[in-house]
């Protein structure tokens, strides 16, 4: 049996800036833009993995959520409170340098990390808190 990601979700609060920055910013290829009554998602993905995608969604985006509980993700995500996801490069350093010439929110720069990684960390514009590493040699 073999398991593999398909999926991850990062929560948004404007599609539109989060386009601009997945797209544009970081290069991933925007495979879905999905509206479905009341609710949109965004799939995007890296080209050099097809079968996993990134799913941009509301804070909460479960049509059965109650109003508070919608209302306490979307504080959480304001708080840069909910976590992104980690993304792997070639090389950390030239990562970092596009992505801070390009505008996006530096959390940390680049870093020899005690568990084997140099990594560094961005907000992306809903304020997820976006990790990028490569194993060290």
């Amino acid at each position: 049996m073999d398991i593999s990601l398909a999926s991850c979700f990062i929560a948004v609060d404007d599609f539109d800036k989060a386009l601009v920055f997945y797209r544009d910013v970081l290069g991933l290829e925007v495979r879905n833009d999905v509206g479905f009554e009341n609710m949109r998602w965004i799939t995007v993905g890296s080209p050099s993995l097809p079968d996993v995608d990134i799913v941009l969604e509301p804070a909460l985006a479960d049509p059965n959520a109650s109003a508070a509980d919608k209302q306490a993700a979307a504080e959480l995500l304001a708080k840069g409170m909910l976590r992104g996801v980690i993304f792997r490069t070639d090389d950390v350093d030239a990562t970092f340098e596009r992505l801070r010439a390009a505008g996006a929110e530096v959390l940390q720069e680049p870093f020899d990390q005690p568990y084997g990684v140099r990594d560094c960390a961005f907000r992306d514009p809903a304020g997820n808190m976006l990790r990028f590493n490569q194993p060290r040699a």
